[in-house]
């Protein structure tokens, strides 16, 4: 079933640099009546102002099923409109047609339990497996399934995410204490402990073609260096703040999301410099974080069931509540005028077109 959803205006929250008031009630805007439903066999009829309109366009909530019992964790936009998605509970590779809500998956190999899911320029979805201790590659004409296992001695690595440099090496982190290169014209992988050992997680290139990981249990981030492997630990002013993902956005700052501490920070490579800001609520967990073409920054936050849009001109955030309760965001990606994001508890992926 597809839902199309239309957002109420959305309430701008401005928020001090650094607060830290965990008393504050959860602020929220209502997410609109349903505007239309239809069939996986029909296509979604969105409502969009017209072009030549001077008033902004509100942003378009659309929810589409997966089968039952996926729990969709990470999503990739796919080249030919498709979105990918990471089937974790089923050992899946999952595409989803927006047109019609048709599902087509793809069985990635015995024991699977894939995580994150990235799409490379030709179209190449790349897969980082924890079941298969492996990374997976899937071409999208033919569904064709490569598996490159980790090697020998790096069992149990417990891979998340993956992201490309700017050679076209893939690199990965793996919760338990590493990181790792793959090169996909050759084949050869690199698996290389983590400085502070377990919570590697996240992991995001920049424009200028350098790699940037988070470590979650570490509560740092760090710096690869793509030519020796090295990772240099970089330390975020808020002690224990869970640092869980990073995004960089086009001038190559770095934007962490804070799980522990409920906060989005920036830092600046070029001057070693921190900004932190805490999300709305009560009670914020900052999961995921992506920064999308006009460079705002959006967020996953468990502790208020929704999705916010932070602003960095004027440091301000838009709340847009998730459609379904406990929804469990883990991870945003998308493509220009459009975010993507799996609710993994309710199986569900989302879009938000803006």
């Amino acid at each position: 079933m597809i839902r199309l959803l239309l957002a109420a205006p959305l309430i701008a929250l401005a928020l001090a640099a650094c607060g830290d008031d965990n008393d504050a009630d959860v602020t929220t805007t209502p997410i609109g009546t349903i505007a239309a439903t239809a069939a996986q066999t029909e296509a979604p009829t969105a409502s969009a102002a017209p072009t030549d309109s001077p008033t902004p366009r509100e942003p378009e909530i659309q929810v589409y099923d997966v089968p039952p019992g996926t729990r969709p964790h990470d999503v990739a936009p796919a080249l030919d409109g498709g979105v990918w998605y990471t089937a974790q509970a089923t050992g899946n590779l999952g595409w989803l047609n927006p047109d019609t809500g048709e599902v087509r998956e793809t069985p990635l190999g015995p024991g699977s339990s894939p995580h994150g899911v990235i799409v490379d320029d030709e179209g190449v979805a790349w897969i980082t497996d924890g079941g298969q201790n492996a990374i997976v590659s899937v071409h999208p004409d033919t569904l064709e399934v490569t598996v490159y296992p980790l090697p020998a001695g790096r069992a149990n690595a417990n891979l998340n995410t993956a992201a490309f440099d700017g050679n076209g090496v893939l690199w990965f982190t793996g919760q338990n204490g590493v990181y790792g290169s793959l090169d996909p014209a050759t084949g050869d992988m690199a698996v290389y402990d983590a400085p502070r050992g377990r919570g590697p997680y996240g992991m995001t290139g920049t424009p200028s073609g350098d790699v940037y990981y988070a470590s979650l249990a570490g509560s740092h981030i760090a710096r690869i260096d793509i030519n020796t492997g090295q990772a240099t630990v970089i330390e975020p002013p808020t002690p224990g703040q869970g640092a869980r993902r990073v995004w960089s956005d086009s001038a190559g700052l770095i934007w962490v999301s804070e799980w522990n501490a409920g906060q989005v920070s920036v830092y600046d490579p070029a001057t070693d410099a921190w900004e932190q800001w805490r999300l709305p609520g009560a009670a914020p967990s900052a999961y995921a974080v992506y920064v999308d073409d006009r460079d705002d920054v959006w967020l996953t936050d468990f502790g208020g069931d929704a999705i916010h849009r932070f602003d960095p001109e004027t440091e301000t955030f838009e709340t847009l509540p998730l459609p379904d309760a406990g929804g469990s965001v883990r991870q945003l990606l998308g493509r220009p005028g459009e975010l993507w994001a799996p609710e993994s508890a309710v199986d569900k992926i989302l879009v938000i077109r803006y």
